[in-house]
């Protein structure tokens, strides 16, 4: 059971989530030979205060 785990900065909408979900699924069903029902894909959203880049948090910048 394939298991895809995105990090990303907070702010995406439902919908945006459930169109990545979409697409993340159906590359894995393709490129794994599995199926849907298997692909799991778990969305961390992160406040841009726990993110850094370059050692500057993402709300400082």
């Amino acid at each position: 059971m394939p298991l895809v785990i995105v990090k990303m900065l907070a702010g995406r909408s439902a919908e945006q989530k459930r169109a990545l979900a979409k697409e993340i699924t159906e590359v894995v069903v393709r490129v794994a030979k599995t199926t849907t029902d298997q692909v799991d894909v778990v969305i961390e959203d992160h406040d841009p205060g726990n993110w850094a880049k370059g050692g500057v948090l993402f709300s400082d910048k």
